[in-house]
């Protein structure tokens, strides 16, 4: 499992399911957890690496990122930390936009975002001095999460709080669907040469059985068509699809947003 070194830190990739990711911040000896969808790969980390747990960090309700904790907490009493807009109810520390979280253990400072879309009080953090984003299920590698409870409005809001962040900025996302995302990229601009530069890397990752994540705020913006749903060639591709008016002047940018993600879901 590599880990992502920073100056004391680093993060460490744990796979999980068929195709999540649950990140592991340490120092060598303590660890945060974000999104321990399941309890046991985590409790094999921490033992392989010989970290002790501190904190948990969640991004929001669903199963596959809040279903651990509960097996995590009977080896231990830690701080949950997670969205105050969701019924969780494990957390004991539950968090909004613009809150600070210093957890002490591993000297590590976080920045609360509140990124609703794929659900209602989906929150990120930021690690500003490290340069880390860890988003959930907000903005994945080469895409953005399903709309289960928010509206196109909040996503393309959220998206837009996400890549205002610096270009560096490396995105921890908690799913391996890149290589779906960008086949679905490259049908909406197939003459995106970043894209194609993307996949052939990618896909060179995946054959060595690397993890595609983390990527960077700036590859996404160059690559990640739900950012990029305003340009001309994908918009020209979604009105030949018949998925958007013919006349530019009556498209409205969230209703391409939502085009995008409604074509997205149905995509084989």
């Amino acid at each position: 499992m590599p880990a992502t070194p920073t100056a004391s830190l680093s993060v460490l990739t744990v796979p999980a399911f068929n195709d999540n990711y649950l990140w592991l911040i340490h120092d060598g000896v303590h660890a945060a957890v974000v999104d321990p969808g399941d309890a046991a790969p985590v409790l094999a980390a921490l033992a392989a690496h010989g970290l002790s747990l501190v904190a948990i960090l969640l991004t929001h309700h669903h199963a596959d990122h809040v279903g651990g904790v509960p097996a995590l907490l009977q080896h231990g009493q830690v701080p949950v930390y997670g969205p105050a807009g969701e019924d969780i109810a494990t957390i004991t520390q539950p968090l909004w936009e613009g809150d600070l979280l210093h957890l002490a253990d591993l000297s590590l400072d976080l920045r609360v975002i509140d990124v609703p879309g794929h659900t209602r009080g989906h929150i990120a953090y930021v690690a500003s001095k490290q340069g880390w984003l860890f988003c959930g299920d907000t903005l994945f590698a080469g895409g953005c999460g399903r709309l289960f409870e928010g509206t196109p409005e909040q996503m393309m809001a959220s998206l837009a709080k996400l890549t205002a962040l610096p270009d560096a900025t490396e995105v921890y996302c908690a799913h391996e669907y890149t290589l779906d995302n960008l086949r679905f990229a490259a049908h909406v601009e197939p003459d995106n040469p970043a894209l194609q530069n993307r996949i052939a890397a990618e896909q060179a990752k995946r054959a060595r059985n690397e993890p595609t994540v983390p990527s960077t705020i700036a590859l996404e913006k160059q690559t990640n068509p739900f950012l990029r749903c305003q340009q001309a060639a994908i918009v020209t591709t979604m009105q030949n699809a018949g998925r958007l008016p013919a006349a530019p002047s009556q498209i409205r940018p969230t209703e391409t947003f939502a085009a995008l993600r409604e074509w997205k879901n149905n995509y084989k």
